[in-house]
């Protein structure tokens, strides 16, 4: 079956939402399905040229002929989505959302921002993690989103839904969040890990599709990867911006705290390519490393030789700037 699944390798920032657009484009899909909450933030390029970041909408939802879906495996702050919905122009007929998605409270906002999480483990404080307890304790306490009279114009099956089009032979992309090195699961780093598992297979069970149906996974790495600012967890052969290049220097996306950054180290990745076992594999940032490497097709070259060497698996395709992609 048609389903595309774009899964981050590393610890997040890989540049999945360029990623998720750019294949959603030239693969004609469908849908576009968000996956996880608003603890993550992908950035892509609308027609205009100006970077727009999303927390809750898939980045293909600024595509005309998409509809986007938040599955049951969703975590909702309403205002935020509506805010997404107004910035894109996302029209009701083109959201789906699954009644058992979960809403985002005001409480499970303030008892992350009352904890020690941030401190501890670096959390965004956005209140999916305190969402994911909540919902687990199966006490009746859980806001689902069809409880919510805000978002009744949008709650639909969406199952049956994705199930007509995939029987069509229509592409779906599921857009993962976060990166593997975070997975509360499989991370070799945890307690300093998110709240969900990060893996192609758990975003595919939270969209509300079979394993069966996914015939392309695609993993997003970086040059430099990345983890959020602060008592983050560890970071192999971390570096400061300034070892990087003079001018540059990142923000996340959610915090807009300062990143920490690190040189390219291969374990964690192929931890990823065992889990998910990916068809095709996208690495970001080139335009990040030495100006006289990406001034140079050869020396370009050498440079992707030497990632592919590292990680025994072939690169499909490379992205130089905002914009994704250049097929190799």
């Amino acid at each position: 079956m048609p389903v595309t699944v774009v899964v981050g390798g590393q610890f997040g920032g890989e540049g999945k939402g360029k990623v998720a657009h750019f294949l959603a484009r030239e693969m004609g899909a469908k849908i576009a399905v968000r996956v996880g909450g608003s603890n993550s933030g992908h950035t892509v390029v609308d027609p205009t040229g100006t970077p727009l970041i999303l927390r809750q909408l898939p980045t293909p939802s600024i595509l005309p002929d998409v509809t986007c879906v938040l599955g049951a495996g969703s975590y909702i702050d309403v205002d935020i989505l509506f805010d997404e919905i107004a910035r894109t122009g996302l029209s009701a007929d083109r959201l789906y959302i699954d009644p058992n998605a979960m809403v985002v409270t005001d409480d499970e906002i303030n008892a992350e921002k009352n904890s020690s999480l941030r401190e501890s483990i670096g959390s965004t404080q956005s209140g999916t993690g305190a969402a994911v307890i909540r919902r687990i304790s199966r006490d009746g306490t859980a806001r689902l989103a069809k409880d919510d009279d805000r978002l009744k114009p949008f709650i639909h099956p969406v199952v049956p839904f994705m199930r007509d089009l995939l029987s069509k032979g229509e592409r779906i992309i599921i857009e993962g969040t976060q990166g593997f090195g975070l997975s509360l699961l499989h991370s070799p780093y945890y307690p300093y890990a998110t709240s969900r598992d990060t893996s192609a297979a758990a975003f595919v069970s939270e969209a509300g599709l079979s394993p069966l149906d996914v015939d392309d996974i695609v993993l997003v790495i970086r040059t430099y990867p990345i983890r959020v600012g602060g008592n983050s967890g560890p970071l192999p052969k971390e570096i400061s911006w300034d070892q990087i290049s003079d001018n540059l220097i990142e923000f996340t996306s959610v915090t807009k705290k300062i990143r920490r950054v690190a040189e390219f180290n291969e374990d964690i990745v192929k931890m990823s390519i065992l889990v998910n076992q990916p068809t095709r594999i996208v690495l970001n940032h080139l335009d990040y490393i030495d100006k006289e490497v990406v001034s140079s097709v050869d020396n370009i070259k050498v440079y992707i030789d030497m990632i592919e060497a590292k990680l025994n698996f072939k690169l499909a395709y490379i992205g130089i700037s905002p914009s994704c992609c250049i097929k190799i």
